[in-house]
């Protein structure tokens, strides 16, 4: 199968089973978006929209957050994953969205890594929903499942590989939507562990399991 037959199959047929859909986290505002990516490193959306409706309550805004104690932010957060590199994280880029920003999350893939916690997939999770740029953020899910589809080569062993990749082959508009179908076709049924291949609607041509079955 040609790779542009491959993947027109496999973004209609993730359009056909999944609505638009966003990320999982809640958040209010660009800031809050951006303080809940972080805080999703290596841990799940359900656990970061447990602690953070009580963070954002008391440090709603980066002119906030950037006076508070680190000490606080810790506590606050103490149930995510990395809590202490985390809250210093969080201190550090309200801080640095304060001085550098005049308190507005940045709009450029540049200045978003700039920011302390702040590298190449937060950064395109932003650009892709604050700023609707046709930006990928590839994390594990969508780095595993675009292999296993066959979506892009064994020679992408990087997350910037991979994305690259990805956004040769997708048009513009589906770009940012691409990523949550994938992340989420990861997350639920294209497990890291025993994925759920009788459940899925890619198997027809996926290139994993017609190698595997």
């Amino acid at each position: 199968m040609k790779k542009v037959e491959l993947y027109d199959k496999v973004l209609s047929k993730l359009a056909e089973q999944m609505p638009p859909v966003d990320t999982e986290l809640d958040f209010g505002s660009p800031f809050q978006l951006l303080v809940a990516v972080v805080l999703s490193a290596q841990c799940t959306d359900k656990r970061v929209n447990m602690i953070t409706p009580t963070l954002f309550a008391k440090y709603p805004t980066a002119e906030q957050m950037a006076k508070a104690e680190l000490e606080d932010i810790l506590h606050l957060i103490s149930s995510v994953s990395y809590p202490n590199s985390k809250a210093s994280y969080l201190k550090g880029l309200s801080q640095q969205i304060v001085s550098d920003f005049d308190g507005e999350v940045p709009s450029t893939m540049e200045e978003l890594t700039r920011l302390p916690g702040v590298g190449r997939k937060t950064a395109n999770v932003i650009l892709a929903i604050v700023y609707k740029e046709a930006a990928l953020a590839v994390d594990t899910h969508v780095f595993r499942v675009s292999h296993r589809l066959g979506l892009v080569p064994e020679r992408c062993k990087t997350p910037l590989a991979v994305e690259l990749e990805l956004k040769k082959h997708i048009a513009p508009h589906l770009v940012a939507q691409s990523h949550f179908w994938l992340l989420y076709l990861g997350r639920y049924t294209c497990t890291a562990r025993a994925p759920k291949c009788a459940k899925c609607a890619m198997t027809a041509f996926c290139k994993h399991y017609n190698k595997t079955n």
